[in-house]
């Protein structure tokens, strides 16, 4: 009776050698989906990114419409002051990635309705001016524009236009993503 009870529990154990090669098999799994978990987090911070601008631009042209004045979606460095046109933020960039906030003006005086702070990971390639939505219609002062919205720093996982994506802007102010890349940049 004692054998059988000694028995019974030695067959129901693993050996070293399994739990070795166990844990090798998974090392070798995680190692192999490393960079398909990082690829997958730089595409959700492009599309994050390029959602947040969209729903900023939305916000500037709705605002320009309810309160009846100009409205304007500048970049911005950390203090949350808008940058000239080519002029880098604190980290030497001079795209939209530096942050953007959304400003309304009256009487001369301009009031910060809405700011986004930078983010390193993504690159915002596009227009370097302003974007002002006029009332009574929010149309957008200018032409058509773009922005390219894209990995800062690409690697061989996230190289081409699936990891991309791309905001036009009407003249009339609605905006709409695309996949892929925008093109020349206006």
């Amino acid at each position: 009776m004692k054998q059988h009870a000694i028995a019974s529990s030695l067959c129901g154990a693993f050996t070293l050698i399994e739990t070795l090669a166990v844990i090798a098999l998974l090392a070798v799994i995680v190692m192999m989906a490393t960079p398909s978990f990082v690829a997958w987090q730089v595409r959700d911070q492009v599309d994050a990114r390029a959602n947040a601008l969209v729903s900023t631009l939305a916000y500037a042209r709705s605002e320009a419409l309810r309160r009846g004045a100009r409205v304007t979606v500048c970049r911005t460095d950390a203090s949350r002051h808008c940058l000239a046109a080519g002029q880098p933020c604190g980290n030497g960039v001079a795209d939209w990635s530096c942050g953007w906030a959304v400003l309304a003006e009256r009487g001369g005086t301009s009031t910060l309705l809405r700011a986004h702070a930078s983010v390193a990971a993504v690159s915002i390639a596009g227009t370097q001016t302003n974007l002002t939505f006029t009332p009574p219609a929010g149309q957008l002062i200018g032409t058509f524009r773009s922005f390219d919205i894209a990995p800062r720093t690409p690697s061989k996982a996230t190289q081409g236009d699936k990891w991309r994506r791309c905001i036009r802007i009407a003249a009339g102010g609605r905006t709409r993503i695309t996949d892929g890349a925008c093109g020349a940049a206006s």
